[in-house]
């Protein structure tokens, strides 16, 4: 087992209200996503509402803020989950159910192996990342760093 896992919040404005059926397209593919993710090599946890199979109902951030929060093994787990598998379909289609955000609306971060982060945690990292750019404490894909246990706070270069 890993010291370190990685933790990501990525939050979207819908186009449409969520029971809208113009966001039927992303409605329907909740369930299977949320399967795939659940089964894929390196998932560890998602974040999901109370007595929800997903996270669509929660407004952490503000009314128009969806949310998704996860833990993953690696880097290269998430990267593969999120790139290299019928999630990416999603991601292509993303425009039809989302609007642009202009400010960064993924973050990254390791935390110890023996907890889950908070909604608040997820917060404050994205806060910190919108405000410094890619630090140790909160980064992107594009700019990754390795767990702290490997004892550099310098970005990688090696992408999954």
């Amino acid at each position: 087992m890993t010291e370190h896992h990685l933790a990501q919040l990525n939050v979207a404005i819908p186009n449409h209200p969520m029971d809208d059926p113009r966001m039927a397209g992303f409605t329907e593919m909740l369930d299977p996503i949320n399967a795939l993710a659940d089964s894929s090599p390196g998932f560890v946890w998602r974040f999901r509402s109370e007595g929800s199979n997903d996270a669509t109902t929660e407004r952490p951030f503000g009314p128009d803020l969806l949310i998704n929060l996860s833990v993953w093994e690696s880097l290269e787990a998430l990267w593969n989950f999120t790139y290299r598998s019928e999630h990416l379909d999603l991601l292509r289609r993303r425009r039809e159910w989302f609007q642009h955000m202009e400010e960064v609306h993924t973050v990254l971060w390791w935390l110890p192996a023996t907890r889950l982060p908070s909604l608040d945690e997820a917060g404050e990292r994205l806060a910190h990342l919108r405000a410094h750019g890619p630090t140790a404490h909160a980064f992107t894909f594009r700019t990754s760093f390795a767990p702290p246990s490997h004892g550099t706070t310098r970005p990688s270069p090696i992408r999954p």
